[in-house]
């Protein structure tokens, strides 16, 4: 899977099973190039969005929301059984 593969799934997913009014989505894994734990098939992605349902929860509550539906894609592809 590529980065643009992701992205897509993930903005599904998020629109998905919840109300969003607006969502951007940035690949910001150039910033660990360098770093000792990058790895192959590790992407760091930058979401920003809006959403009057997640307005409605605590910030934690909305980040836990968040990360559930996102719980597989967190992984590194390895980890998902792909490569």
């Amino acid at each position: 899977m590529d980065i643009n593969e992701l992205i897509a799934i993930v903005k599904k997913k998020l629109t998905d099973q919840i109300r969003i009014d607006s969502i951007n989505i940035e690949d910001k894994s150039f910033l660990h190039k360098n770093h000792a734990g990058n790895q192959e098939g590790k992407f760091h992605l930058k979401i920003t969005l809006s959403s009057s349902e997640l307005k409605s929860l605590s910030r934690i509550e909305s980040n836990k929301k968040i990360y559930k539906i996102l719980d597989k894609e967190r992984m590194p592809l390895k980890q998902r059984g792909q490569s």
